[in-house]
């Protein structure tokens, strides 16, 4: 879902998507039933627990758009361009080497940084800035269950996660993907409070959990195009046999396949924004 939008950065309101309007007004004829006949509550309850199975499986689909606005690819104003992003850094060991590997090629980057990995390594941080990148936000712990947290606690993690980038690059973050792109209903709503929009991926390596670069590779690059944006890792990055992280491997090819093709890099924020 990539209509047009409210450019990040400032406060919005939240508008419900269809699909959750459809769950209130499930919930809300349930309670109307059961008010003028107790007897029907076997539909009443059937009708709130596949409404409330139907939100889980949109949260459950990270590219999915059901449950709020979410940038899967860029917009058509970004043209030949493709957006490389990184995730679950700042790594000391794969990050600068991932910087070593985007200035050969002369490309661009968003990294989504974990806060609290940030305050460990607040130069690798301001390195990603100043060699030309973009920092945004991936959450301050980056918690397995961060999709089953209520709108406070969800509040609370993204926005600590926004100070904590914030001080140390002196730039706000504007956009946010949630830990392994898991969700809730109440994402959207903190999102607009926050100023933030929430970014997912064209399709991704799965280099966390392959050991073979040429495979990750070929996931990136079946169906590659402009305006995709593709997903790899730095934190968490799974290595290859010699101990050589796969990400690193795996991202040379794409941006060669990239060059090939005439597609420039850039962040989400120069193609977005402006």
């Amino acid at each position: 879902m990539n209509a047009a939008v409210a450019a990040p950065g400032q406060p919005r309101r939240w508008i419900p998507t269809p699909l959750i309007g459809g769950a209130a007004a499930v919930h809300a004829g349930a309670l109307a039933a059961l008010a003028v006949s107790p007897a029907t509550w076997p539909w009443a309850a059937g009708g709130v627990i596949a409404s409330h199975g139907a939100l889980a499986w949109a949260g459950l689909w990270p590219r999915s758009a059901l449950l709020g606005h979410n940038w899967t690819t860029l917009p058509e104003s970004a043209g030949a361009s493709i957006a490389i992003t990184i995730d679950d850094g700042p790594d000391p060991d794969v990050t600068p080497r991932m910087l070593d590997l985007l200035d050969a090629h002369s490309a661009r980057a968003t990294f989504f940084c974990i806060g609290e990995r940030a305050r460990e390594h607040p130069r690798i941080v301001e390195a990603i800035v100043a060699r030309g990148h973009a920092v945004e936000n991936h959450s301050q712990r980056h918690r397995h269950h961060f999709s089953l947290t209520g709108p406070g606690a969800m509040r609370r993690e993204i926005d600590a996660a926004q100070t904590t980038l914030r001080e140390i690059t002196g730039v706000r973050p504007l956009f946010f993907r949630a830990p392994a792109g898991l969700r809730n209903p109440f994402l959207e709503p903190v999102l607009c409070g926050l100023g933030l929009h929430l970014a997912s991926w064209t399709r991704r390596g799965f280099d966390t959990c392959t050991s073979d670069a040429a495979l990750v590779a070929q996931r990136l690059l079946n169906g590659f195009a402009a305006r995709d944006i593709l997903l790899v890792h730095d934190g968490h990055a799974a290595r290859d046999a010699n101990g050589a992280p796969v990400a690193l491997a795996a991202l040379d090819t794409v941006l060669r396949e990239a060059a090939h093709r005439g597609l420039a890099t850039v962040t989400l924020r120069e193609a977005i924004v402006g």
